[in-house]
């Protein structure tokens, strides 16, 4: 089954709270996830919550990797969103388990985007629309 991209959806239970508590290490190791799946960043926003917890994005061209966490239950989670062939997500949610010592994780991969019905593979980006493409939109937008 093809599709525009892939998105993990990664549980991190178990986790060693006090680096999820470092503002510096969690953005650290959500840029650094994404570079090593080779992702190309783009833009990095964290927020810090008092008491405690953490909320970040780290924006790469292919999508994004985003992260919230409660190290008052040693706990975070994490979205691995990407879209195309270059980026291998599993590799930034290993670095991520490892990052943050979780004892319990999970993962779970869902195909986001239209799924090709031909089972074919679909181009990440299209150049130019077809003449079926432009009559399509035509239809939709009356």
């Amino acid at each position: 089954m093809y599709a525009l991209g892939t998105h993990l959806l990664v549980e991190l239970r178990d986790c060693n709270h006090e680096s999820l508590k470092s503002l510096e290490k969690v953005r650290n190791a959500l840029v650094s996830a994404a570079q090593e799946a080779k992702a190309t960043i783009v833009d990095i926003s964290f927020h810090e919550f008092n008491p405690f917890g953490i909320s970040g994005v780290v924006v790469i061209a292919e999508s994004h990797l985003t992260i919230h966490t409660w190290p008052e239950y040693d706990y975070a989670a994490v979205d691995i969103f990407t879209c195309g062939d270059t980026i291998k997500p599993e590799v930034a949610a290993s670095y991520l388990i490892q990052q943050f010592e979780s004892k319990n994780p999970s993962i779970v991969e869902m195909k986001r985007g239209i799924l090709s019905h031909e089972n074919k593979k679909l181009p990440h980006k299209v150049s130019q629309a077809s003449d079926s493409d432009s009559e399509l939109y035509e239809t939709i937008a009356r």
